[in-house]
């Protein structure tokens, strides 16, 4: 699998991802500040809760960018160029790839990353129904390590990175920017790259839909603690644990958090960790931008920026740039 583990040599790939999962897991108790990678949210689970959650009155990213792709998606679609090869890193359940999949001029390939087997395979069987030609390539793995990058079969077509729903955001902007020179490490001149971003706004639309008043966020923030009690042998009680979301105006970002209610430990794969009332782990991310911001970022990571479509409000924004 894409995590690489030196003790996992000749492991099954589920058995690395577990013991990844541990070594994370463990790691990040373990520090001052509580933390856990975001990435852990979205097991099945996890995944079907976003679902959910993108389709809330209170989350304005997916239907935003979802009215910009479908406004501009045939121009998009003529900019990627005919036959060209999408590639798409934490693919989910594939849903924004398959309308521009079916807009695109004779695509030659369709290849979806993403930690989750069974998300991932539902799509490919529901895509290749309705584009019977199309090659559809599921990788498995992690897209921020090196390995899953070096599964993808070479082509001489063009490449295009398609990068959606503002995942960017759940990077720092020094990781961001990281994962962005990883991309064009693996992209040829003129090869190009689709960018989803959620731009800055008003604090009280950021955290409205990051707590929103159905309280699915919540049970995807809490489905973690469920997941670690699930594979890692934990106790979280769940219950004892509350959702807090608020937005950092210095960083420009919204933060997502599990605050314990009472004083209390909890053990993990046979690890003891307290925790004091108040005290939270920090779970997701989700930072914002500027226009001007998104496009230095671009340029500073190889890429020339060459368009770009917004909403009428310019909360969100969807850029494609090119490899120099």
């Amino acid at each position: 699998m894409a995590i690489g583990n030196a003790n996992g040599a000749g492991l099954p790939p589920g058995e690395n991802l577990r013991r990844q999962f541990e070594r994370d897991v463990l790691a990040g108790l373990s520090t001052p500040q509580k933390a856990l990678p975001c990435k852990y949210l979205y097991d099945e689970t996890g995944s079907k809760l976003f679902e959910a959650i993108c389709d809330l009155d209170d989350y304005y990213l997916t239907r935003t960018e979802a009215a910009i792709f479908n406004r501009a998606l045939n121009e998009m679609a003529s900019v990627l160029g005919r036959q060209a090869v999408l590639i798409e890193p934490g693919a989910g359940n594939c849903e924004k790839a398959e309308p521009l999949l079916a807009a695109m001029k004779n695509p030659r390939a369709y290849y979806p990353l993403d930690i989750s087997p069974e998300i991932l395979l539902e799509a490919q069987q529901r895509i290749q129904q309705r584009l019977p030609q199309l090659e559809i390539a599921p990788i498995f793995g992690d897209f921020t390590g090196d390995e899953v990058w070096g599964r993808l079969p070479p082509s001489a077509a063009r490449q295009v990175i398609f990068f959606p729903g503002s995942t960017i955001g759940n990077f720092s902007h020094e990781q961001a920017r990281e994962l962005l020179i990883r991309f064009a490490g693996q992209l040829n001149p003129g090869d190009g790259l689709l960018l989803g971003a959620d731009l800055v706004k008003d604090s009280v639309v950021l955290e409205r839909a990051y707590h929103d008043s159905n309280h699915v966020t919540e049970a995807f923030n809490k489905n973690l603690l469920s997941r670690i009690n699930s594979e890692l042998n934990g106790d979280f009680n769940t219950e004892a644990f509350a959702h807090r979301a608020f937005y950092h105006s210095f960083r420009q970002r919204v933060e997502m958090h599990l605050v314990s209610l009472v004083e209390q430990q909890v053990s993990v794969a046979g690890r003891q960790f307290q925790f004091a009332e108040g005290e939270t782990i920090h779970t997701e991310n989700s930072h914002k931008y500027t226009l001007p911001g998104l496009q230095e970022l671009l340029r500073e990571t190889g890429f020339s920026p060459e368009k770009y479509w917004t909403d009428n409000n310019q909360h969100y924004a969807i850029y494609f740039a090119q490899i120099r």
